[in-house]
């Protein structure tokens, strides 16, 4: 589910990026609009409630305003930054983000291996930022890094959401009909004609998106991170591969280095987690 996931947001960025100059919100709300649709026509389907416990609220409402937050960053990142396979990197900060939110969330704790590797991949990170003035590329970057924060914290309340029992297609509902609202105050502020071929695009990754956050979703609720984060790091072969073929892009040294670093945090934290469940669970 995860790696089908990752395939899913990797065609969500590359969309997003053939969909122009739009503005993000307007971006984000079809994003969104679409799979607010899927998922309602999936609950009406399956006649499933729309009731959710009460003392959910706050984690369905932090969950969407960080996914939200976690969307205009990262459609930020893939409208203006130069490489597709930069911006999706940076979101791919997400899962290390997600481990610190789960001390908060899930009052799981941290270990210095564990602060070590976060370190490195942050590291990684500004390998593919490149924080200098003389980087065009500075503010997309900071915005693509911030949409990797949003999708992290999203990420450990989805967990902490599914080990409460909430259903999985009520959260993506939840989140996208929240997103929606959220994003037609900027749409007002800012709003941009958009041709046929660009709303056919935004149809696209609206579809695309669904699929991602379905698929996450259900990863997430039924899976610890710690068994399956190192798979959605996929989505950086896809970008990469759908940046080059599609928009004949290749990454920098610096973003190659970058991007070596934080697969190899992930791949660490990944074994580290599974030997210390295995360790204290005496499996």
């Amino acid at each position: 589910m995860i790696i089908i996931s990752a395939f899913c947001f990797a065609l969500m960025n590359m969309f997003v990026r053939l969909s122009g100059d739009l503005p993000t919100a307007e971006k984000g709300f079809f994003r969104n609009f679409v799979a607010f649709l899927f998922a309602l026509a999936l609950m009406i389907k399956n006649r499933e409630s729309f009731h959710f416990q009460k003392r959910n609220l706050p984690l369905l409402l932090g969950r969407s305003l960080a996914g939200t937050l976690g969307i205009l960053g990262n459609f930020y990142a893939v409208s203006h930054m130069k490489v597709l396979g930069d911006a999706s990197i940076l979101n791919k900060m997400s899962p290390f983000f997600a481990v610190l939110f789960s001390l908060i969330f899930l009052k799981e704790k941290l270990k210095i291996p564990q602060v070590l590797i976060l370190t490195g991949a942050f590291i990684g990170a500004m390998f593919v930022v490149k924080p200098t003035f003389s980087n065009d590329d500075l503010f997309a970057s900071l915005c693509g890094l911030a949409g990797g924060i949003g999708a992290g914290a999203a990420y450990s309340m989805v967990r902490a959401l599914g080990k409460r029992g909430e259903n999985g297609a009520f959260i993506v509902l939840f989140f996208s009909g929240f997103s929606c609202l959220a994003m037609i105050p900027l749409m007002i502020i800012d709003f941009k004609m958009f041709s046929a071929y660009q709303l056919c695009m935004l149809l696209l990754a609206g579809l695309a998106a669904a699929g991602g956050q379905f698929s996450i979703t259900a990863a997430y609720t039924y899976a610890p991170a710690r068994e399956i984060s190192i798979y959605d790091y996929s989505q950086i072969i896809f970008a990469s591969a759908l940046g080059f073929f599609v928009f004949a892009e290749i990454p920098d040294l610096y973003s190659i280095i970058g991007y070596v670093i934080i697969v190899v945090m992930a791949l660490v934290m990944f074994l580290y987690n599974n030997s210390k469940y295995k360790r204290d669970n005496g499996v």
